[in-house]
């Protein structure tokens, strides 16, 4: 396995825009690469992250390429999911050893149509989607179902709220932010039982934009490298009716494939479009609120933008690492109605580099701490050979 890590960043949002998509594009992207150090011409990969839905374009994703320029020839990818599928498939292409440094893109223009409506033709076409449910109702009733189980409050998700708009008054990116008090949260009126307003993402237009390299590289290209331990993805069935509403299975195995629990997490950016899909995250993820600081950014809830926003929330979690204020970040981002497919992305700001040790060493090495293991049972199973040591 190759050392792996995010070197930069790059954000935009506004709740509108009459910006054409690459017009969007192209500052972000340019801003990512400043903030790396690299030209276009190091770029060995560039993968993107859309959905054509957004435009009602077929093959409207083609166009992006224009934001990347039309010299030098490049290589490029394209995934018809958030942006943070796009870096699991650049951190793939690293890992075959054909790039040593990758660009990855999401972007969204939310402002053209009712995206609630538009996203609900992910459901079944056979029994669901002819209903008619947009996102809203069915994340009603996802929240429905875990408050009836006594799994969370209203109270709870009002918190959350109240949470993410405080948090959010440093983020430039952030469409809704500032001090309100949990009452008056719960006194609004209902839009779909149980949500009411506060609950319920704000939609935005934009781009997030992250620079990752390899090895050395990412060494050369910024002082402290947030290196992704462990990445993983799993998804549940598509049929609403046919799964877990309230213990997000494929977030759990997302989870414990990438060894979450066996270390202290500081800061965890969860993607959670709606106030109780943060609760049922953090419950499956087994983390603890109280000693990991989640959403500092405001999260999702206050700046949603389609198919950037999963990409984001590993971009925020990066950023705590690349500043110095954590060592140990999850991002997390998710796809499809009611939490229906989720990825996870360890993070470290301390860097392992293998050694040549007798195979008889066990798979799960000590590190710069005497008589600890690897936090991620994941990165070191999948190690040829045994031993790690903190590199100087």
């Amino acid at each position: 396995m190759r050392e792996v890590a995010v070197v930069s960043t790059a954000h935009s949002a506004v709740a509108a825009t009459t910006e054409t998509p690459i017009e969007t594009l192209i500052p972000v992207i340019d801003a990512a690469l400043v903030a790396a150090g690299l030209e276009r011409r190091q770029v060995d990969f560039w993968c993107h992250g859309s959905c054509d839905y957004l435009v009602g374009q077929p093959f409207s994703f083609v166009s992006a390429v224009d934001a990347l320029g039309a010299w030098p020839p490049i290589v490029e990818s394209h995934v018809e999911m958030d942006g943070a599928w796009a870096l699991y498939e650049a951190w793939l292409k690293i890992q075959t050893g054909e790039a040593d440094t990758a660009v990855i893109f999401g972007n969204g223009k939310s402002s053209v149509a009712n995206m609630f409506r538009v996203m609900a033709l992910q459901l079944d076409p056979y029994v669901e989607a002819p209903l008619g449910p947009d996102q809203i109702a069915l994340a009603g009733l996802q929240a429905r179902v875990a408050l009836d189980a006594g799994v969370i409050t209203e109270r709870d998700m009002a918190e959350v709220a109240a949470r993410s708009r405080r948090d959010a008054v440093g983020n430039p990116a952030a469409l809704v932010s500032g001090e309100v008090s949990v009452d008056d949260l719960l006194a609004g009126d209902k839009v779909r039982d149980p949500l009411r307003h506060h609950d319920i993402p704000v939609m935005g237009d934009g781009v997030t934009a992250v620079v990752i390299a390899a090895d050395d590289a990412a060494r050369s290209l910024t002082a402290r490298p947030a290196w992704i331990r462990a990445i993983d993805h799993r998804i549940d069935a598509q049929r609403i009716g046919g799964r877990d509403l309230i213990g997000v299975p494929s977030a759990v195995a997302a989870a414990a494939r990438c060894g979450l629990g066996a270390g202290r997490i500081d800061v965890a950016e969860i993607h959670a479009p709606f106030t109780h899909e943060e609760l049922l995250v953090t419950r499956a993820l087994g983390l603890d609120a109280g000693a990991t600081r989640i959403n500092p950014s405001g999260g999702a809830l206050v700046s949603n933008v389609l198919m950037a926003a999963g990409l984001a929330r590993i971009a925020r979690a990066a950023e705590s690492i690349l500043d110095g204020s954590a060592d140990r970040v999850l991002g997390h981002a998710t796809q499809g109605p009611c939490l229906q497919q989720n990825l996870v992305c360890v993070m470290e700001g301390a860097c392992w580099v293998p050694c040549v040790v007798p195979s008889s060493v066990s798979a799960r090495p000590t590190t710069r701490v005497a008589g600890q293991t690897c936090p991620s049972p994941v990165w070191c199973g999948r190690l040829p050979i045994g031993r790690l040591r903190m590199r100087a």
